[in-house]
Formats: structure tokens, sequence, C-alpha cells
């Protein structure tokens, strides 16, 4: 946990929670790990079970070094959107990856990717989905782990701030927040193009943030207010943190700040409240992307600011 002095953000005392330190780089680690021992606890997975899930990055990640720790068997549903060192990890940490190119209804992969998990789960005797949008043992996992030590590490919280994709961070930390800090508003991070909270599908390109279903598990989420932010703010937001904080992040962390600041611009307190973010991954993986000055100028161009050039800068030396 850090204490975090944005430029923009005086009236607030904002925090965040560093995940990009588990393990394997990001905060589905805890998911992952949670999520196996209790299918191997339960009995619904032995040493035998094909573990199968869809993963845009991260959580297949968490799950292939967590199933070749349990010398576990674990297919990856992909698509061609998955950044190229993400896929090298996964296939490296020894899962299988199937990789669907058909787009779905909304322009992108994700419910092609679901389908396939199915058509494996139908054809594959002794097979298991993780689930990560409908799981409970997802968001427990969260209440149980992340959620217990944002309430150990905060004497008082007035507002936190968590991104939403599949749905089980914000689920888990959300339900233990408030039973702990009954006053806390728990603000969901979107972005534009995402139908979580019922916005219009377009192209997304930043991946662990927004999704084109509405994950099930969210049902269980306690939310009081919804912040949706364009994805050029995201990545403006992802240069700050490592140019002025030096914070090397992923792009659902800079939505994250992008909303926390459009959400309090322009606000006075008498007493500043304190206010809790998740970065939930590191930024090494976008390199080729997020922190891709060419990339950027690509999708955004104008609104882009030059300070991205001096972001690729800083990657190259720390490369």
């Amino acid at each position: 946990m850090v204490r975090l002095e944005a430029r923009g953000l005086e009236q607030v005392e904002l925090y965040s929670k560093l995940e990009f330190t588990n393990p394997t780089g990001s905060v589905k680690d805890r998911a992952a790990r949670y999520m196996i021992e209790h299918g191997l606890a339960s009995g619904k997975i032995n040493e035998k079970t094909l573990l199968v899930e869809s993963s845009s990055g991260n959580f297949g990640i968490a799950l292939a070094a967590l199933s070749a720790r349990r010398k576990l068997r674990f297919c990856c549903v992909i698509d061609p959107r998955i950044n190229a060192i993400n896929e090298m990890l996964i296939r490296s940490l020894g899962a299988e990856v199937v990789c669907v190119t058909e787009r779905d209804p909304t322009g992108g992969y994700l419910q092609t990717r679901l389908r396939k998990v199915r058509s494996i789960l139908a054809t594959t005797p002794n097979s298991y989905w993780l689930n990560q949008y409908a799981n409970p043992i997802n968001a427990e996992a969260y209440y149980k782990t992340l959620g217990a030590e944002l309430c150990e590490a905060l004497p008082r919280l007035d507002y936190v701030f968590i991104g939403v994709s599949s749905g089980g961070t914000i689920s888990g930390i959300s339900r233990r927040l408030k039973e702990h800090f009954p006053k806390v508003r728990v603000i969901a991070v979107d972005v534009l193009g995402s139908v979580i909270f019922g916005g219009a599908p377009r192209p997304r390109w930043i991946p662990g943030i927004g999704a084109s279903i509405v994950p099930d598990i969210l049902s269980t989420a306690k939310i009081d207010e919804v912040v949706q932010v364009d994805e050029a703010s995201a990545v403006r937001a992802c240069h700050e943190l490592l140019e002025q904080h030096s914070i090397f992040v992923g792009g659902s962390s800079g939505a994250a700040l992008a909303a926390i600041r459009s959400y309090f611009h322009g606000k006075r307190f008498d007493t500043a409240p304190v206010v809790a973010t998740i970065f939930p991954d590191r930024g090494d993986r976008y390199a080729g992307t997020i922190y891709n000055p060419d990339w950027c100028d690509q999708l955004f161009g104008g609104t882009m600011q030059s300070g991205h050039h001096r972001a690729a800068e800083v990657v190259a030396d720390l490369q």
C-alpha cells in the first residue's frame, strides 16, 4: 500500500494497493490460487482434471503458474488480441493454448472464447471450468484476502475505486469493505465500449478492464456508483504514474487513476477524504502497446499529449 500524491488530487488522501507485486505480476494470483485450492479440497479437481479458462492474459498466466506448481493440466482459451508477452508466458508455463479467431456480435472475442470453453468441456471428460465470470469462489478469494488486507491497512476509508472486468475483485472487496466501513462509497471503474454497466459496445484495446458481457458474479457486488473513462485518458494516466511516481503499471491502473481524477475534479472538502484504489498489474507486458508511442498515435492520434514519448524513453531505459 502506497500513498500517492497525484497532481490535481491534493484535496484527497489517496492510497493504492500495488497488486503487481504478486508472484506472476497481477491481482489474479489471488483468485487462481484460491480457486484451484478450493477445487482440490472439494474434490471438484483431481490430478487428472483438465482445467479450462478463457483469459486475456493475467488470469491465464496465474492459472498456468499455479497449475504447473500443482502438476495439473490447464487449457487457456485466448484470442488474437492477447499480447505476445502474455501468450509466451502462458505457453512457457506449460499450459495448452487454444486461440479463437471469430469475432462475436459486439466486435470482440469474449463470447466466442466462452463458446469454445463450453465446447471443450462437452468433449473432454474430467474437465473443469474455473469460470471467473460466474464462480462465487472467485469473489470469495478477494473477500478473504485483498478485502481483508485493505481493512487492516486503513483505519478510515471513504471511497474505493475498483476496475471491473470479470467482476470477482470488486464483488469480494466491496462486500468486505462495506462490513468494515459501512459508509464507504464503492466506485466501479469501467471504460467506454464496455457493456458491463449498460454502455454501447465498441472496440476496446486495453485488456483487463471492461467486458462484452455482464458478469453473473457482479450480482453480489456492493456498488454505489460507476465511472466510465475513455482509453486515451487511461493511457495518459499510466504515463503519468511512470514519469512522476516511478510506478510502472498496466491499463486498468491508469483507468482507475483517470476515474479518480474525473470524480473529484472541482470538489473541495473540509477534511480530506481517504481514497483507495487497486493497481492490478505491472507495465512490462504493455511495452509494445500502452508505452509504445506509435501504437498510441495510431489509436488515439491528437488526443494523446507528447508526454507519452517520454514514457517510451523511460521504458527503453528500464529494458
